[in-house]
This record gives structure tokens, sequence and C-alpha cells, in this order.
């Protein structure tokens, strides 16, 4: 039996397990969990995962709620080879801090930024949290510049790390976040942009995003 995915498509989170899913080939039960009609309160969704979050994955009587670990147990599972999270104990290092970077601070510094318009009702994100915003962003193309034309982990091909920051990075440039003075960025969303099966997909989830976010700041300005 094909595992289940619970998603959103406007949910970077979820998009990041919906590019591991189409990068892997991977035939699985897609169902939608409509935030904005707070579908994820329902008793039956609630009694699979009682957080009440997307994603969430069920593959037999595994049930898993975290996107970065759904990504890589899919792939440790299913995927042919181990290209996309490999096995090599260096190069696995550099992918899990990514993922660890991408958690706990990329992610966490763009909720700061986004989520006092989108819950809270201020008009638009404050300096202080934009500033923090781009400080990470500044680090990130630090990163990137540590090896030009390559992908996050120094690879030659995409991995895991790359499925779950791009996934934010197409969030940013379609809710009009310039990344313009991130040349390494830019370009390395570009390769991502050009080399990832289903991106087309993921930024069609982020223009969606991105117009619900405009729209918020719009009717308080």
């Amino acid at each position: 039996m094909a595992p289940t995915l619970y998603s959103f498509g406007l949910s970077p989170y979820c998009r990041s397990v919906v590019l591991t899913v189409r990068a892997l080939g991977l035939d699985v039960d897609l169902k939608t969990i409509d935030l904005l009609k707070q579908e994820q309160l329902k008793p039956e969704f609630v009694a699979i995962n009682s957080q009440h979050t997307v994603p969430t994955l069920v593959d037999g009587d595994l049930v898993l709620t975290e996107s970065r670990a759904i990504c890589t147990y899919l792939i440790s599972r299913y995927a042919k080879d181990d290209s996309l999270y490999p096995k090599d104990v260096i190069t696995r290092a550099k992918i899990d801090g990514l993922l660890y970077f991408d958690c706990s601070t990329l992610c966490i510094r763009w909720r700061a930024a986004v989520h006092p318009v989108m819950k809270d009702g201020a008009a638009k994100p404050s300096e202080a949290a934009m500033k923090n915003l781009y400080e990470a962003l500044t680090w990130l193309d630090e990163k990137l510049a540590q090896h030009p034309d390559r992908y996050l982990a120094g690879t030659a091909q995409p991995t895991v790390a790359d499925l779950a920051i791009a996934a934010w990075a197409c969030t940013y440039t379609a809710s009009n976040f310039s990344l313009a003075q991130y040349p390494h960025v830019t370009a390395w969303l570009a390769r991502c942009r050009e080399n990832l099966t289903g991106f087309d997909e993921c930024e069609e989830g982020a223009a969606q995003y991105a117009e619900m976010l405009n729209a918020i700041i719009k009717s308080r300005a």
C-alpha cells in the first residue's frame, strides 16, 4: 500500500516533502488538508496526528509529523541510491547541519517576520525581524559561496537539504522579498528551478502563499 501524505500546497514545509516525493518518483496517496478552512482540526485528522499539523505521513504503522524527518525517512526507505542523502559520514553531517540551520534559523526568522502580519494584525514585518532574516540569508549566501556552481552541501547533485531550503527560498521570492543582494542564493535557486523535479509545482504553491500574504498586507495598509 502506498504511503499517505497529508499536505497543504501553500505550506513550505509540505512543499519540501512533495519535492522529495517527486525526486523519488514515489507513488503516494496525497490528501489535502486545507489549513485556511481549519480542516486540520477535524476529529478524523486529529485522531491521526494530535498536533494537527501538516505535513503528516502515514506509512503502514508509522506516523511522522515533521517535514525534515519525513523527507529523510522517505529517501532512506525508498530511494534507489543515496544521492539525495549520501551515506558518507562527512557529507551526511553537512546535510544534517543544513537541515538544522533551516529549522532553527531560516524558518524561525521567516516566521518572526511574517507571522505577526498573518496572525497578529501587524501592518508589515518589523524592521528588526527583517534585519534578522536578511542576516540569515547572508549566512546562506556565504555557505554557497564556498562552492559556486554546486549545491548546498558542496555536492554536484541536489540533496535533501536543497529540497528543504529551496521550498522556503522560492516562498521568499514569490512574496517579493528580494534575493538580489544574495548572488549565490539566486544562482543556486536557479539551478534548483532547472534541475529539481516538481519545482514548478512548488513555485505554484509559493505563489498562492504569496497571494494570501500580500492580500493581508494590503488590507492593513
